[in-house]
């Protein structure tokens, strides 16, 4: 067994109606930087190895993240020629050797806290594989906004105001995102972007099971949390898939998520809606 590795109102029309919301995507300027290389080399999907960076840590065996391989082992190829990873973890699995490997990439460049979570950013995926790879089907969080007095990012923003549309329902926040210690009892969950919790109250057990529907079906890993599962209220918590700004502890609940697991300490079993899981992006592309 391989070793585990470490408010946008009711307006808004649905984006399965064919209205396209690309604020949150990754800048013109960053998609600019990418450098020109020749047509024989290899293409990184962002998507792919962003994703594989938070599911793969979470496995206890050596199963790829499906459509990742090749994307990662550019990267991995790339972190080795820098010194940064053993050959032996250039495999195409972006376990937790390579968040590590990546993390010391980013603070090579000068990135602190976030932006050397392990996750590879447009920037710092592009500066890596000058010379080796381009990047394509880029990420991003975008600008932080406010919403209901906290603070999101304008992807998760975007999502949020997506499910509503499917609920025909206004959500409300009752805990925004890059809340540092804001907390104690979210483990650091809050600490980056992507997630929130949502406030229930008022809401049918029926109510609740929709919203946590709809709100994976836009692409957030998302769980009804209770007050026999730890030291909170009834709420929501939602964590925005492939969030580049997801703070470590966030990135174990997404692999959890896809795992099958509740996104808890315990790692027990998902008790939400099992649907098709997949990210914003795919949501958009009506994948």
């Amino acid at each position: 067994m391989r070793l585990p590795r470490l408010a946008v109102g009711l307006a808004a029309v649905c984006v399965a109606s064919g209205v396209p919301a690309h604020a949150w995507a990754a800048t013109p300027g960053a998609t600019a930087q990418r450098t020109v290389i020749t047509a024989a080399s290899p293409v990184v999907d962002m998507e792919a190895a962003v994703l594989a960076a938070q599911i793969d840590p979470r496995r206890d065996d050596d199963t790829l993240t499906p459509g990742a391989k090749s994307s990662v082992l550019a990267v991995e190829k790339a972190l080795q020629a820098r010194n940064l990873l053993d050959a032996q973890w250039v495999d195409g699995y972006f376990g937790t050797m390579t968040v590590s490997a990546y993390a010391a990439y980013q603070r090579s460049l000068g990135y602190t806290g976030l932006a050397a979570n392990g996750l590879p950013g447009t920037t710092s995926l592009t500066k890596l594989g000058l010379d080796r790879y381009t990047v394509g089907n880029t990420i991003g969080p975008g600008a932080k906004v406010q919403r209901d007095g906290y603070v999101v990012d304008a992807r998760t923003q975007a999502m949020l105001a997506e499910a509503q549309c499917l609920l025909d329902y206004t959500l409300v926040l009752e805990q925004g995102s890059y809340n540092v210690g804001g907390d104690p009892t979210s483990a650091g969950t809050h600490d980056g972007g992507g997630v929130v919790d949502i406030a229930v109250t008022g809401m049918t057990a029926a109510r609740r099971t929709a919203v946590v529907r709809a709100l994976r079906q836009v692409g957030f890993a998302a769980w009804v949390r209770n007050p026999s599962q730890g030291d909170w209220p009834w709420h929501i918590h939602a964590v925005a898939i492939n969030d580049t700004d997801l703070s470590s502890q966030a990135q174990h609940q997404v692999g959890d998520y896809y795992l099958g697991m509740n996104g808890l300490a315990n790692q027990g079993p998902d008790d939400g809606p099992r649907i098709p899981i997949k990210t914003w992006e795919q949501y958009q592309r009506g994948q």
